[in-house]
């Protein structure tokens, strides 16, 4: 990446890094999405450059427009919609920064209908949730794993990243560690806490290699990495005769959809989920506006 960026002007590479400094120190942005975000908007810088552009001041609607026509087919449009979305939330940036001016580009033209996961149904969820072999330790560790995004609706990140010390076992609850860096607790379900103090007591010891806070560790005793995760749950999935696709997504997903079905009230489910609007949980639990205002037109008492 450093090659990438000794080629790009001076003025475009200053403006990626003080935005990228704005979205990890402000924004409280992860490594992963602060990567994502430098990756598309070297591409970007590069073919400014290509067209003998050397500042973000430069760029005008004609090259804009040249290059939003090199985001199409065969590149995916959620590709094609993530990499103009970055463009415009830096220029937006410069524009207060730098006072860069001219127009945003825009990404309606890219938008696609949101496509859900389809939840797993309670049988579906029990034959996965009993697929490792629990005599051995990483199988302990796998159920615990899978127990903690399905029980708790944890994000692949929040397990993987979870510490010890953030299991209250008293409370019967997790303290977690969301997106940029709001802390939630969830109380855990019976079956969770018993799976998790049962991983924790007897399997987590013999996966240790050296000391860590973390909960669940690899089967070297190292960290997790998310890939590894989500090649596990498609390993087991198959293991159950789970046709389906299933990912970390897919459990957090069925997860909100069994406590609507249970009659949870939308708003707590934002909150387990650490949503910070209601909308995303909307999507999530496959409601539309219509339904969720007619529930709460018959639950509010000023209706």
């Amino acid at each position: 990446m450093e090659k990438e960026a000794d080629r790009l002007p001076d003025a475009l590479v200053e403006g990626i890094e003080e935005f990228l400094d704005h979205l990890a120190a402000d924004r409280g942005a992860s490594p992963h999405t602060v990567l994502a975000y430098r990756n598309d908007l070297t591409l970007a810088a590069r073919f400014f450059t290509e067209l003998g552009l050397s500042g973000w001041q430069e760029i005008d609607n004609p090259a804009l427009h040249r290059y939003q026509a090199t985001l199409r087919p065969p590149m995916a449009v959620s590709t094609a919609q993530r990499r103009l979305s970055a463009l415009r939330s830096l220029l937006k940036f410069l524009r207060r920064r730098w006072g860069v001016s001219g127009e945003l580009p825009s990404t309606g033209g890219f938008r696609k209908p949101k496509t859900l996961p389809k939840a797993l149904s309670l049988e579906e969820l029990e034959r996965l949730l009993a697929t490792p072999d629990v005599s051995q330790p990483t199988g302990l560790r796998d159920r615990a794993l899978m127990e903690l995004i399905y029980g708790a609706g944890l994000r692949v990140s929040e397990a993987i990243q979870m510490e010890l010390s953030a299991y209250d076992p008293l409370e019967g609850a997790v303290r977690v560690t969301g997106k940029r860096g709001k802390t939630r607790w969830v109380p855990l379900p019976s079956g969770t806490r018993e799976w998790l103090d049962r991983y924790l007591a007897e399997g987590r010891g013999h996966l240790v290699r050296r000391p860590s806070s973390l909960v669940l560790l690899s089967d070297r005793g190292l960290p997790w990495c998310r890939q590894t995760v989500y090649n596990r749950l498609a390993r087991l999935a198959r293991e159950a005769g789970i046709e389906a696709h299933v990912s970390p997504h897919i459990l957090r997903h069925t997860y909100a959809v069994h406590l609507l079905k249970g009659g949870a009230d939308l708003r707590v489910v934002q909150e387990l989920l650490g949503h910070e609007s209601i909308a995303t949980t909307q999507v999530y639990t496959q409601l539309d506006l219509g339904e969720v205002q007619r529930a709460y037109r018959k639950a509010h008492p000023r209706r």
